[in-house]
């Protein structure tokens, strides 16, 4: 009888599983809904934005501080926050992200003044690194069945996917008909749901050994990833050549190369380095970190060319990405449970990388009059395809194989090459976006409408790069990703080892 990758990469059923077995699709649904939480918190304020800066009247200068200062504690603090999750319990760390998560969104929407909403945001962002992990881990030791585990990853991937697209919208309905405020109390509604299913239904699994946390790993594994995020970020409005930026990136990768070099020196190391030794679980986590970065340009870009140019609006240019949400549904779940198990992620990611490849590659033809039918919604419908087809396998694949108590580290591994994936995409294309459409202003500055076709010839850019950065993917997903037979002698070895 043939086995196939995901019942060898299946993780070891713990101890608490029958008490778990029959409420796992209970669980499922409240860990969605925190992740989904987590994930359109971002596009949510991104649409409320404007109206939060003339309510609170702070200035031009500081408004990516509402942005950066979430992704800066979200970011450099993951990993730590997945490894709270193995050494408490992921019920408690669970929980305990989803107590602080709605406080310090409670905060945020009650705020006087843009110093209280930027430290809303970073305690938003603390409490989110120490809940998204948990509820990664938690699908990863609760689906051990490898149809079922499919099956929660193929819904776990669309909605890690397509909240940010469903963010465009709740952020636009909720801004234009009640408060920009609004935007930030919703998590309080979200939390509370996660939070009653999970204290009913989920079972704290505790260690069997209790291990210190890597005090040193901790420091630089987050002040490596803080300077990596806020290096990228200060690109943004600074450049690539400024002094700062360059210190910030050097000395972030310079502590990460540290962290990684003191991971192999102690006893219970923060990252265990067998987590990403293991060659189908490193070629995934980078394969996320490369579809971050390609599918920012969309989440972005497409936002600002539907809303700016075609004058969408925030309403309006969420529902606009709604097709492209159906397909990542569709497709996460056919990818988890239909391909993934019958050809192994190396055919489904590569293929997925490629369609996204296409779909970038076609809205880089889109101009000024260009129509939604025509140039935008083909590309969405295919883009969501592919998205469906690269984030949720590859997400099933970097946690398949994990022993219980590295399941919160790798899960946050996982969302950390999503995060800084995200931070890199948001620097780079919009550097080059920008300098794109100055220069093609400074050459077509009597024509008519010209500084319409000098930000859609910026996002035009944008798109090309990242049908670009799409196309390296699947030729890295091709080239290093083992066969689905070669996955299977891989793990076994590594089991008898």
């Amino acid at each position: 009888m043939s086995v196939s990758t995901a019942e060898i990469a299946a993780p070891t059923r713990p101890p608490s599983a029958p008490r778990v077995a029959g409420n796992r699709w209970l669980i499922l649904v409240f860990v969605s809904i925190a992740q989904l939480m987590v994930v359109l918190d971002s596009t949510v304020v991104n649409i409320a934005l404007p109206s939060a800066q003339a309510d609170l009247g702070f200035a031009d200068g500081n408004r990516q501080w509402v942005i950066t200062s979430y992704a800066l504690a979200f970011g450099s603090l993951l990993l730590l926050g997945g490894k709270i999750g193995d050494l408490i319990g992921r019920k408690r760390a669970f929980l305990g992200g989803l107590l602080g998560f709605a406080l310090a969104s409670a905060l945020g929407g009650a705020a006087p003044s843009f110093e209280v909403l930027v430290a809303s945001r970073v305690l938003q962002g603390v409490f989110g690194a120490i809940l998204a992990p948990a509820a990664l881990s938690t699908i990863v030791t609760t689906f051990t069945n490898p149809k079922d585990r499919g099956k929660a990853f193929g819904i776990f991937g669309s909605v890690a996917v397509g909240g940010g697209a469903v963010g465009l919208i709740l952020g636009g309905v909720l801004t234009e008909y009640l408060s920009w405020r609004w935007a930030m109390y919703v998590n309080v509604v979200f939390a509370a749901a996660a939070f009653v299913g999970a204290y009913l239904y989920m079972v704290n699994e505790r260690p069997p050994a209790r291990h210190r946390i890597d005090v040193l790993g901790a420091v630089l594994a987050s002040a490596g990833l803080f300077g990596l995020v806020y290096g990228f970020s200060h690109a943004e409005s600074a450049g690539w050549l400024d002094a700062a930026t360059f210190a910030w990136l050097i000395g972030g990768a310079a502590l990460m190369g540290a962290f990684f070099v003191a991971q192999s020196r102690v006893a219970t190391p923060l990252l265990p380095l067998r987590v990403i030794t293991d060659r189908a679980r490193g070629v995934a986590y980078l394969a996320i970190g490369i579809a971050g970065v390609a599918m920012f340009g969309v989440s972005l870009f497409l936002t600002y060319y539907l809303q700016l140019i075609k004058g969408y609006s925030p309403v309006m240019s969420g529902i606009a990405f709604l097709p492209m949400i159906a397909c990542i549904i569709i497709s996460s779940n056919t990818s988890n449970i239909v391909t993934l198990p019958r050809f192994g992620p190396r055919i489904v990611i590569t293929t997925g990388m490629v369609l996204g490849g296409l779909a970038l590659g076609y809205l880089a033809q889109i101009e000024v009059g260009s129509s939604y039918v025509g140039s935008v919604l083909p590309a969405l419908m295919v883009l969501g395809f592919a998205m469906g087809m690269v984030m949720a396998p590859s997400m099933n694949t970097a946690t398949a194989g994990v022993t219980p108590q590295d399941a919160g580290v790798a899960s946050a591994l996982a969302s950390t090459m999503q995060q800084v994936g995200g931070s890199v995409g948001t620097a780079v294309l919009s550097t080059l976006s920008a300098s794109a459409a100055a220069g093609y202003l400074a050459d077509h500055a009597s024509r008519p409408g010209a500084a319409d076709m000098a930000a859609t010839h910026g996002y035009v850019v944008a798109f090309a790069v990242g049908s670009g950065l799409f196309a390296v993917g699947a030729v890295v997903s091709a080239m290093l990703f083992p066969s689905k037979a070669g996955i299977a002698a891989l793990r076994a070895a590594a089991a008898r080892t």
